[in-house]
């Protein structure tokens, strides 16, 4: 193996916000405007370079897609702790999967790692300004009333894609980062019990990392 990181992100939304063309944008930069439902789970894969404190790692993502209806929670609700990260998206042209927010991310808050899992919000279909329903101002004041770092972005332009994943990766490294740091510190052991076990399984087999 040839990496430093085995990072595994998690996308999730209503059914039809555009998650998986949001993922084939980022890992193929390519865009299908063919409508097709995911079925359960599908993963997208992509190695990039990661900087932090003058080092480079090398870091595999591993971008699950989930089914975004209601039959298949029970069957992606299962892959939530095995995740480091969030990508959230609802669809700005559809207001409905804009209130459906609030309930995704009760779900994280149960099945996650940690009852705050890094997560950033997505306002997809940034392109379709003509049918949009949901203000960047509303979005907005949502994301920083629950804390999340929010993007408008669309998966057929390309728009923020890579900025949205990037975002979550600063925000899992430095995750790692602080656990790994914090350990070092005596009399802190225990202490850092969400942070301490994520660093655990987020660590890969092939982690040369002696930090």
């Amino acid at each position: 193996m040839d990496y430093d990181y085995l990072i595994k992100f998690l996308a999730l939304g209503d059914s039809g916000v555009g998650k998986t063309s949001f993922l084939y944008q980022y890992t193929d930069g390519t865009f299908n405007s063919r409508f097709i439902s995911t079925v359960g789970i599908d993963f997208r894969e992509k190695r990039m370079i990661y900087q932090s404190k003058g080092r480079n790692y090398r870091v595999h993502l591993q971008l699950w897609d989930t089914a975004g209806q209601e039959r298949f929670r029970s069957l992606t609700t299962a892959f939530y702790r095995d995740a480091m990260g969030f990508l959230l998206l609802f669809d700005l042209t559809n207001e409905h999967s804009f209130l459906e927010i609030r309930n995704w991310i009760e779900q994280l808050r149960l099945h996650a790692y940690c009852d705050t899992p890094d997560i950033v919000l997505c306002g997809n279909k940034a392109d379709l300004e003509d049918r949009r329903v949901v203000t960047e101002w509303r979005a907005r004041e949502f994301a920083e009333i629950n804390g999340l770092p929010y993007l408008e972005t669309s998966a057929a332009t390309g728009q923020n894609v890579s900025r949205a994943v990037e975002t979550l990766l600063e925000k899992v490294m430095l995750r790692m980062e602080t656990a790994v740091d914090m350990a070092m510190v005596p009399g802190q052991s225990g202490k850092f019990k969400d942070t301490g076990e994520f660093m655990l399984r987020s660590s890969s087999p092939a982690q040369k990392c002696t930090c």
